[in-house]
Order: C-alpha cells, then sequence, then structure tokens
C-alpha cells in the first residue's frame, strides 16, 4: 500500500489544504475524502488521472466540498470510466446522493455508486456522532500484508481502537486527525491518542502543524514529506 496526501489541514487551516489522500490498495487508487480543495490540488499535480474510487468520512465541505467538479470533470473534460463511489451503509448512500443531487441532475450519470462490502479488505468503523452531534461518519482500516488505519474527523478514539485491537496482530499505520486544543470536541486531543500508540506508527493530520505542542510525540503528516503528494 502507498498513501499520499493533498491536504493535511482542517476546515479553516487553508494554508495546508483540506485533509485527503490518495490510497494505492490492492491494485486500485482511491481518493479518500474531496474536501474544497482537493479537486484544483489534482488538477495542479496532475493526479486527477488517478482517481478511480473515492471513499468519504463524512459529509462535512471540507471533506466532500469539490467531489461534484471532480465528477464532472471526469465527465466532461476527461472524458474517463464514472469513478466508483463507495458507500458503507445505505443510508450514507442516500445522503451523498442528495448531496450531489443539488449540484448535479442524475448523480449515476457521473459516478457508479458500489457498496463497500463489494471491495475486499476495506474495514468501515461507524462512528455516528462522535465527531459532530447528529452526523454520520466514519473511520476506515485498509487491512492487507501491513495495516493502514484512517481515522477522518473522530473526536473520541475509543471506537475505532476497541476495533482495531479485536484484528490480529499486524505491521499497523494509523492516520488520525488530531487537536491541540483540550476544548475542541470535534476531534482528538493528542494526549488522548498517546496510549494507542504502543506497537503501531501513527502520524496526526487535520491541524495547524506551527501550532504543535513540544509534548507531542505523534508524527505530523505536514513534516513527512514522504507522505505528501
Amino acid at each position: 500500500m502507498q498513501i499520499k496526501f493533498l491536504g493535511t489541514g482542517g476546515a479553516f487551516d487553508t494554508d495546508y489544504r483540506n485533509s485527503a489522500a490518495l490510497l494505492e490498495f490492492r491494485g486500485i487508487h482511491i481518493l479518500i475524502d474531496c474536501g474544497f480543495t482537493v479537486f484544483p490540488t489534482l488538477v495542479e499535480k496532475n493526479l486527477i488521472g488517478k482517481v478511480e474510487y473515492i471513499l468519504l468520512t463524512h459529509l462535512h465541505n471540507d471533506h466532500c466540498g469539490s467531489l461534484a467538479n471532480l465528477l464532472l470533470y471526469k465527465r466532461i473534460i476527461e472524458k474517463s470510466p464514472r469513478p466508483v463511489l463507495l458507500y458503507p451503509s445505505e443510508q450514507f448512500r442516500q445522503q451523498l446522493y442528495q448531496f450531489l443531487q443539488i449540484q448535479v441532475k442524475d448523480p449515476e450519470k457521473y459516478a457508479e455508486f458500489v457498496p463497500l462490502d463489494q471491495v475486499e479488505g476495506i474495514i468501515p468503523i461507524d462512528t455516528y456522532g462522535q465527531h459532530a452531534e447528529g452526523m454520520q461518519s466514519y473511520a476506515y482500516i485498509f487491512d492487507n500484508e501491513t495495516r493502514i488505519v484512517y481515522s477522518g474527523d473522530l473526536g473520541r478514539p475509543e471506537s475505532l481502537f476497541e476495533r482495531l485491537e479485536r484484528l490480529p496482530e499486524k505491521r499497523t499505520c494509523v492516520f488520525h486527525d488530531i487537536t491541540f486544543s483540550a476544548d475542541n470536541t470535534g476531534h482528538t486531543y493528542y494526549k488522548k491518542l498517546l496510549p494507542y500508540m504502543n506497537g503501531i506508527s501513527m502520524f496526526g493530520y487535520h491541524c495547524d502543524p506551527t501550532k504543535n505542542p513540544h509534548d507531542n510525540p505523534i508524527r505530523l503528516v505536514f513534516y513527512e514529506k514522504a507522505l505528501m503528494a
């Protein structure tokens, strides 16, 4: 597996672009999230042709705000096959379809909607209400010879790590959203992640890296150039 981040910032950290990544997994390329800076970043870096599958963590604008632009570009400009939109539940598919219908008349003209369970090795973690009250969100585990974990936006990390601990032991790399303010309950305060660092590699994202406190042992994706697209 290979993961390359297109941005590592939060909703308001525009200098660092919206958190999103391209993952090469079992021979396919998956775009994880498509916030409002992602489409122009894909064009700028000449990576838009790699987008074959799309997987969203939730429907906040910094995670899906340029999805319609991407789908329209793929069809009208690239004239390429429809990207596959993977969905972890029927309810989430309906929400995603309604979101796209506001911007494109017929979403299925621009994307193929496929249940996530048709792609072997991707485990969704239902994190409903753990980022924003009443909001459906998901974390994902990508399980191959090694394991990559992508938290999405998650205020409480327990459900993700409890699920991870039930899986067979394997080399694991966790990419977790992080906040340096204990008052920010929509994301995980960095000190809450420290008990889970034993035996795994962990990287923080979805933050302003200039606010990183000196006592934080979690490496930030932004400073790991090998992880950036």
